[in-house]
């Protein structure tokens, strides 16, 4: 993803979350996701869909049953 992608994502995720330490980082060797951290916590994936001239952004996260603790 571009740069200018990755910053309109955080600056998304920051205000949609309301926390200035989320960050949506570049993925190596990867040009079609990004990574999303909260701090230096990795926390999940942002995958972009491009199809039929629209554009999406498609968020994952895994959460262990462990975290719920």
């Amino acid at each position: 993803m571009k740069p200018e992608e990755l910053a309109q994502l955080t600056k998304f995720f920051r205000k949609t979350f309301e926390s200035a330490t989320i960050s949506v980082r570049k993925r190596p060797q990867k040009t079609d996701s990004c990574e999303v951290y909260v701090g230096e916590e990795f926390i999940g994936v942002i995958s972009k869909d491009e199809e039929d001239g629209e554009l999406s952004y498609h968020f994952s996260m895994a959460i262990l049953d462990i975290d719920l603790e």
